[in-house]
């Protein structure tokens, strides 16, 4: 692993490179940034150490990202790239890769008749259809959630869902322990 005194030994390299490629003189850079020509050449030969200050002009100079003329490590891919987990036939792809909290999965429910079985724990879970039918039992509740509708629920309340028996149903479900419920922001309507 790099220490900032080596990251910061690199800079100077960096600054000349970018500036020949853009075939740009000490003078004219030190004209558009006000930096002198002796710091820029200072700079560049490693004999100045690097600042904000005198990065960011040069940075906004060039039109480059502050990231490059420092060699900042790529950004790590922020793609959720999860594993799918099958349990009892439905298929979990969790979207959330920290621990405890409130988490987020994808689900496939096949197409399946079952007898509801409710159910009861500590959380709060938030259910949103994207396509097929989601049939809910929740309480006293017996309900048919299509795409684009959601739910939300104590999951202290028996509680069960699952297919209709009429195709199978692809949903997310967002679930956290008590407490920690799901805020949806809407705009008010227009009056």
């Amino acid at each position: 692993m790099n220490t900032t005194d080596d990251v910061l030994a690199e800079v100077g390299a960096r600054l000349r490179r970018i500036r020949k490629e853009r075939e740009v003189t000490l003078a004219a850079l030190s004209e558009a940034t006000g930096i002198s020509v002796s710091t820029l050449s200072r700079l560049e030969s490693g004999l100045r150490r690097p600042s904000l200050e005198l990065l960011l002009p040069i940075a906004q100079v060039h039109r480059v990202p502050l990231d490059e003329l420092v060699g900042a490590p790529p950004v790590g891919d922020p793609r959720v790239r999860a594993e799918p987990i099958v349990r009892g036939g439905r298929t979990h792809w969790p979207l959330t890769r920290r621990p405890g909290g409130l988490q987020a999965f994808k689900v496939l429910e096949p197409q399946r008749v079952q007898e509801p079985d409710p159910r009861t724990h500590e959380g709060y879970e938030w259910l949103y259809v994207l396509s097929g039918r989601l049939r809910l039992v929740l309480g006293e509740h017996d309900v048919v959630l299509a795409p684009g509708e959601a739910a939300e629920f104590d999951t202290r309340v028996p509680h069960w869902f699952g297919s209709t028996g009429q195709g199978p149903v692809e949903f997310l479900s967002l679930f956290g322990p008590q407490g920690e419920r799901m805020h949806v922001r809407a705009r008010p309507a227009r009056k």
